[in-house]
């Protein structure tokens, strides 16, 4: 028997989603998984530069989020990957993420290094709790 999976789409949803056939999120007993966000424009190419493309990933996470009633402050777990870790991770953890999550503790995170993202330079992906009253 076929699952039905809870899909959320947000509003204005990018162009990769349809490209590459993947689900935003999806809700499952209480959790809201999140597939990785990257700084790509409504029509699926790269926001040039990393810093634009960095805060584009977090706007178009945060619209996923949005979109299951949820917030930064009910995210659990996050994972990043960066084509350059080494140059460019404290950058982006000491000034842009403070941008969207404020002051510490953050949630508990993890860094990956990768060679190749498809075009982009960083990729987020994060596991929130849904807020109560919010479809499980």
């Amino acid at each position: 028997m076929a699952t039905t999976r809870d899909v959320v789409f947000p509003a204005n949803r990018h162009a990769l989603y349809e490209a590459h056939r993947y689900s935003p999120a999806v809700r499952s007993n209480g959790l809201l998984f999140v597939s990785g966000q990257v700084g790509s424009r409504e029509d699926g190419s790269p926001e040039p530069g990393l810093e634009a493309q960095v805060r584009r990933a977090f706007e178009n996470l945060n619209a996923v989020l949005a979109a299951a009633g949820c917030t930064f402050e009910d995210v659990l777990d996050v994972t990043v990957f960066m084509t350059d870790p080494a140059t460019h991770f404290e950058k982006v953890w000491r000034d842009i993420v403070p941008e969207y999550w404020g002051k510490a503790p953050y949630p508990t995170a993890t860094a990956i290094g990768v060679t190749w993202l498809a075009g982009f330079d960083f990729e987020i992906k994060v596991i929130a709790k849904l807020p109560e009253g919010a479809p499980q």
